[in-house]
């Protein structure tokens, strides 16, 4: 197994990953989002837009490192959540709901959040010295115990787009399963007028996070070179 799993299905993140020639195993983690977000939220108070993606990447992050697949792996769970004019929005889902996003953004610029959190799930000296009987069952691989996390932001300002395009774009489907409904490593490019800040924000994954969230753990991101 490759020594980062991605708890995530997204095909941006592990694009991005592919692209940076990154190994990696995708491990989708099945977290419940609402109920997450309700039970934080209820002990907590309200989220904003930039910690609900640090809140979810985390959950995710977790619910993978709990698996036995994910025994000698970092894993890195993200999550991205899109904030225009104060209000969070996720993934749309469905073509009404995209529509109406759209017809909002267009002409605005809003701001991606992504969420980025790393554990690290290899054995080390701590679990060895600890539980002996461990030790005859696991080798130290040099794992840290690290868990930790960031959120990287990049504002987006978008073209002003047609009905026709709008309804046009939202038919293709890309944007049903992104985060403020849209992407820019797609059809979506063509209805962003710019960005400031890291790109791969945007797409769902930052690399040059992930660089300094390996750091802890005691890895360079060569470390991951295929």
């Amino acid at each position: 197994m490759p020594l980062l799993v991605l708890a995530s299905q997204s095909p941006g993140r592990a694009r991005v990953l592919r692209e940076a020639g990154i190994a990696f195993e995708a491990i989708v983690s099945e977290v419940d989002e609402d109920a997450v977000l309700a039970e934080a939220e209820a002990k907590y108070g309200e989220h904003s837009a930039a910690d609900t993606a640090l809140l979810l990447a985390r959950a995710k992050a977790e619910a993978v490192a709990s698996l036995d697949a994910a025994d000698g792996a970092v894993v890195l769970g993200c999550d991205s959540v899109f904030e225009l004019d104060g209000v969070a929005y996720g993934k749309p889902y469905t073509a009404d709901v995209a529509i109406e996003r759209w017809k909002q953004m267009r002409g605005a610029t809003g701001v991606l959040h992504t969420g980025h959190w790393l554990i690290d799930n290899r054995a080390g000296d701590e679990v060895l010295d600890a539980e002996p009987s461990a030790a005859e069952d696991q080798d130290d691989d040099g794992g840290t115990g690290a868990t930790l996390g960031t959120v990287t932001s990049a504002s987006v300002a978008f073209v002003h787009a047609t009905d026709a395009e709008i309804e046009a774009y939202v038919a293709t489907g890309e944007p049903l399963p992104c985060a403020g409904a849209f992407t820019i490593d797609g059809r979506g490019a063509a209805f962003i007028e710019r960005i400031e800040g890291d790109p791969h924000t945007v797409v769902g994954l930052s690399v040059s996070t992930l660089r300094d969230l390996l750091e802890p753990a005691n890895l360079a991101i060569t470390d991951l070179w295929e």
